[in-house]
């Protein structure tokens, strides 16, 4: 993959035959292993040559200041940024005094393997020194599951021909020099060397490092353990300094002999608790570890990934690339938000610096969704770090002006990170979208405690905020007005379609909550009063609709906008922000990514089958999908209306973004939102499905390049699998039950004595609708 014949095509696995040092930071995002919590980039053992270095903890950040050329009230003054955190990974190797590195003596062989159902990195050459010593180097790398600071590397090496003196350094290093940063100057000075040194220790095979970074004044500690398996004599020596913890390992190696050292890392952080105990913390953490050894995590890792695909697993029968991608894209959204517990799932998860490492709305529309119905604890504990930032959410409503919780357009800990207002700012749907979200799973699980104690706070707050930014016209409507959607191309317009469209959801949701809930909903002073007038709002929302053309208006007054010239724009001014001033982009009829299409996947009970094929048909050419958060918007609904080829393209380029990087930025961290996105497009988009309250409805469809979609949901403690075949799709319940669904509107009930199969009917016919001029769907196949 990576458009290099050296990575291949496998249904559970990525597999790198050969390193590629052009492609080395892509690989480095794609390689990269995580649980939410802690992540590693997939650098070398060795730590030279890379791309970008990265070991990432999820919240651990460093403060800079935002740039503005003129000041204005509301502005957010500081910034926040993901940091480099201690390295624990780097496995340095000499060979008879000569550095183990890609670059020099003659590589033999090399291969990578990164195994879907294992979890584990694993990595296998042979390579001669310079001076004609040739070893025989294997490591497997892993991020625990189920020991959440825990990563570790099991490294052997081998001598091969002849006699061999090996010596094995492995490190902890903090403050490593990473390559030059582009953009705000103050930033990458304030990132140079954020950590202040606390603590060093060496000692027999154990080290430690302890550092606080300098503005957000965080704790971050690391520690190791080594065992060291080798030939007598094998000797070890610990030492240490501020940014540096080393255990050197020697031994001479015979032909066949092999030195083997088992590195189990701990990683910690606090934003309050003293330096003895986030020492403490990660001794603990290794003590914990050390119990079971390297064996003891392969196993738990094993088994913690066999439940998840048991439940999680799509099969795709036609498209052998779809195939690996998914499950890919599935692997990886776990690792993004399996261990989070009470952090943000940054858009980048944890593979990457791109975006800073912030959260943006991605969370709650693109990925929360595909945890819902495969690993829900991970998307409670999502939502409840957004209830944890609430007081910040409240006090930034005071401070434009407004009622309850304005929840912020980028963060990491929960302030507005972003000092672009039109984009930032008046990006209020993300409101909506975290209270989606709260419905979405409450509903999915039936988890009553988690209604009460966090759905009811989350959906009044920003039910409030609703209520007391838009108002009623004196004919009774009423308007949302100077927002900005998720189309970054029509920035603070009036009366946004998805924006006004959730809110009336996100309304009405907190009207219903609170009336079960009346004790919570009084601890939080509301009365009947006020839920009645969510209601009116709800009822009373404007939704911007062009008569004329039978078509919604994406915000009011758009279709009357100029179109965007597409005939005399050239393929190398995508995207078009790059190229061409906001203000020309807010007056033109052109949309950077999915807005109305995306109201029409989230909100779909609005509109009728008429009205998607005639809105779809309408955006589609103005559609330029400057965002990787577009194609898999645009897969549902050109399947939902019968544009199954359209469909299938769309499918093809977001499953393939990272693996194909069809952005050019994966050297930075792969899109998780995209990556959730593909199962996303096969499920509610060749799938069909849809869930409101209850009910669990499925309109499958599949294209001609497919001949077989399997997919499984869980739901109310009830596992479903779904399969279909070009003409019937079978409904199996695997556990729990019983459980009704609709299959094309017509009911069904499943008590897990047999499936159930239904035939599909074949697809109303209609023009296909035209992508704009050198924007369609991009999805480069390898030969």
């Amino acid at each position: 993959m990576i458009t290099h014949r050296s990575y291949a095509v496998e249904p559970w696995c990525l597999r790198e035959h050969a390193p590629h040092l052009d492609v080395l930071p892509q690989s480095e995002s794609v390689f990269a292993l995580s649980n939410g919590h802690v992540g590693w980039r997939g650098n070398l053992d060795e730590g030279e040559p890379h791309g970008l270095p990265g070991s990432y903890l999820g919240g651990v950040h460093e403060l800079h200041p935002l740039p503005y050329a003129e000041a204005g009230y509301g502005y957010p003054e500081s910034g926040q940024t993901v940091i480099n955190v201690t390295n624990g990974k780097i496995i340095r190797l000499l060979v008879d005094d000569e550095p183990f590195d890609l670059r020099y003596g003659r590589l033999r062989s090399h291969e990578r393997v990164l195994d879907l159902r294992t979890g584990l990195l694993r990595r296998t050459c042979e390579w001669t020194s310079p001076a004609g010593s040739t070893v025989r180097v294997r490591s497997t790398r892993l991020v625990s599951f189920t020991q959440r600071a825990i990563a570790a590397v099991a490294y052997e090496v081998e001598a091969v021909g002849c006699e061999a003196r090996i010596v094995v350094q492995s490190e902890l290093v903090a403050n490593e020099q990473l390559p030059e940063r582009k953009g705000d100057p103050r930033a990458a000075v304030a990132l140079q060397s954020p950590l202040q040194p606390e603590e060093h220790f060496a000692d027999g095979h154990r080290l430690r490092l302890v550092h606080r970074t300098r503005r957000s004044g965080l704790r971050v500690g690391a520690a190791a353990d080594h065992v060291v398996t080798g030939p007598e004599p094998t000797g070890t020596r610990a030492e240490s300094r501020d940014d540096v913890a080393r255990l050197t390992v020697t031994s001479v190696l015979e032909p066949g002999q092999t030195l083997r050292v088992d590195k189990l890392v701990s990683h910690g952080w606090s934003s309050t608790r003293s330096l003895p105990a986030v020492s403490d913390q990660v001794d603990a953490a290794l003590a914990a570890a050390g119990h079971g050894g390297w064996q003891g995590l392969v196993d738990e890792q094993r088994a913690y990934l066999d439940a998840f695909w048991a439940r999680s697993d799509v099969e795709v029968d036609g498209d052998e690339e779809i195939q690996q991608a998914v499950r890919f894209g599935l692997f990886h959204v776990l690792q993004a938000g399996a261990r989070a517990e009470r952090r943000a799932i940054p858009a980048k998860g944890l593979t990457g610096s791109g975006y800073d490492g912030h959260a943006f709305w991605d969370t709650e529309t693109f990925v929360l969704p595909l945890l819902t119905y495969t690993s829900p604890g991970a998307v409670a504990e999502a939502l409840r770090w957004r209830q944890n930032t609430l007081p910040v959410a409240r006090e930034r409503a005071v401070q434009l002006g407004l009622r309850g919780a304005a929840f912020p357009w980028r963060t990491i800990e929960g302030s507005e990170g972003s000092a672009y207002w039109p984009a930032g700012t008046a990006a209020f749907h993300v409101n909506a979208d975290i209270a989606d979200a709260v419905v979405r799973y409450t509903a999915a699980t039936g988890d009553a405690a988690f209604e009460r104690d966090t759905a009811v706070e989350l959906l009044v707050e920003t039910a409030r905020l609703w209520r007391s930014l838009g108002h009623h016209d004196p004919h009774g409507a009423f308007h949302i007005n100077g927002v900005t959607g998720p189309d970054e191309y029509s920035a603070v317009a009036d009366d946004n379609t998805y924006t006004n469209l959730m809110a009336r959801a996100n309304l009405r949701a907190a009207a219903d909550v609170v009336e079960r809930h009346p004790r919570r909903a009084a601890e939080l002073g509301v009365d009947t009063e006020e839920s009645a007038a969510w209601r009116d709002a709800a009822d009373a929302m404007h939704i911007p609709y062009n008569h004329d053309l039978r078509v919604h208006e994406q915000n009011a007054g758009f279709t009357r906008y100029q179109r965007w010239d597409f005939a005399n724009t050239r393929p190398d001014q995508y995207p078009l922000m790059l190229h061409f001033p906001y203000f020309d982009l807010y007056r033109k009829q052109v949309v950077k990514q999915a807005d109305l299409v995306l109201a029409m996947y989230k909100c779909d009970d609005f509109f009728d089958e008429e009205h998607t094929a005639r809105n779809f048909a309408y955006y589609e050419p103005l559609t330029v999908r400057d965002s990787s958060l577009s194609a898999c918007c645009q897969a549902v609904i050109a399947a939902r209306v019968g544009h199954l080829a359209l469909a299938y393209d769309y499918v093809t380029e977001t499953a393939l973004m990272d693996l194909q990087d069809l952005e050019h930025n994966t050297r930075d961290g792969l899109h998780i939102a995209a990556l959730a996105g593909t199962w996303m497009a096969l499920v509610a988009g060749f799938g069909g499905m849809r869930h409101h309250g209850d009910s669990l409805e499925f309109a499958p469809r599949l294209p001609e390049r497919l001949s077989r979609l399997a997919f499984h949901v869980e739901l109310l403690g009830s596992r479903l699998r779904v399969e279909i075949k070009p003409r019937a799709a079978t409904y199996t319940l695997l556990d729990g039950g019983p459980l009704t669904a609709r299959h094309y509107g017509e009911p069904f009930t499943l008590d897990g004595e047999k499936p159930h199969a239904l035939d599909i009917p074949a697809p109303r016919p209609r023009p296909a609708p035209q992508s704009p001029p050198h924007r369609g769907p991009v999805h480069p196949r390898t030969s």
